[in-house]
């Protein structure tokens, strides 16, 4: 299995991702592209059949990957046999077992518990996953809550724009879905954002290059900031161009924040 097989799927899952990997350092893409395709991998898991005892079962394959990847071993499988290498090279399990359990949410029908369940599912979902493909790069522990900062954020925008498609699978994503808490919602998504973009400076490129995935979302949250009401329309995107035209200035400036 190659990595080859991790582009192609991150390449089928969007434009939008395989783009921000292909800007990032060679070298760092064979992190960044397993480390997704994993994501994504995980993500559709629950929603591959409408038995959730089926879902379940998915879910424990990334476990069981994840546990023999830690133990050195690889499975013959067109994104797990990448992943293990690259856990070889230092990305560290626990970000990525966690994300798994945090997808059981998906499983289910219940909302969220409360406001602190649902961004402690937008840090095993996107904040984690930032930091642990960083930390191979090369990021130290200082910037761990930076990093899981502009990930949670940039999970928060990713989760804005899937809103409208989980209410239409008869789930309720949102806490509070008054504009009011929607607002409140991409403050704080914003902040942590705005916050986590002051480690990129202080990390190598290779490093700071998770951070691409989540170029736009600063911008779909500050759409929300100022129209909650476009969170349940549907109507959060950005122009091809636009979309180009960011990404390459942040790849191209160390130093850019939002």
């Amino acid at each position: 299995m190659t990595l080859q097989a991790c582009a192609d799927l991150v390449a089928r899952g969007g434009r939008e991702g395989f783009a921000a990997i292909m800007a990032a350092p060679v070298e760092a893409r064979r992190i960044l592209f397993p480390v997704q395709a994993f994501a994504l991998e995980v993500a559709r898991a629950p929603w591959a059949s409408e038995e959730p005892m089926i879902a379940q079962m998915r879910l424990q394959f990334w476990r069981d990957v994840l546990e023999e990847a830690e133990a050195g071993k690889a499975r013959a499988h067109e994104v797990a046999a990448p992943l293990a290498e690259a856990v070889a090279e230092g990305v560290p399990v626990a970000p990525l077992m966690a994300c798994v359990d945090a997808r059981e949410w998906d499983v289910g029908r219940e909302p969220f518990a409360d406001e602190a369940a649902f961004w402690d599912y937008l840090d095993a979902t996107g904040g984690g996953l930032v930091w642990a493909s960083a930390a191979a790069l090369g990021a130290g522990s200082e910037a761990e809550a930076g990093l899981r900062g502009w990930g949670r954020g940039a999970a928060l925008a990713r989760y804005f724009q899937a809103v409208p498609e989980l209410e239409g699978r008869g789930r309720m994503p949102l806490v509070d879905g008054r504009p009011e808490a929607v607002k409140k919602l991409a403050d704080e998504g914003l902040a942590a954002m705005t916050s986590g973009s002051v480690c990129r400076g202080e990390l190598g490129t290779a490093a700071s290059s998770p951070m691409l995935l989540g170029a736009m979302a600063p911008v779909l949250l500050r759409k929300v900031q100022n129209a909650p009401g476009r969170v349940a329309a549907g109507a959060l995107e950005l122009s091809e161009f636009r979309k180009r035209f960011r990404l390459m200035r942040m790849a191209a400036t160390p130093a850019w924040r939002m």
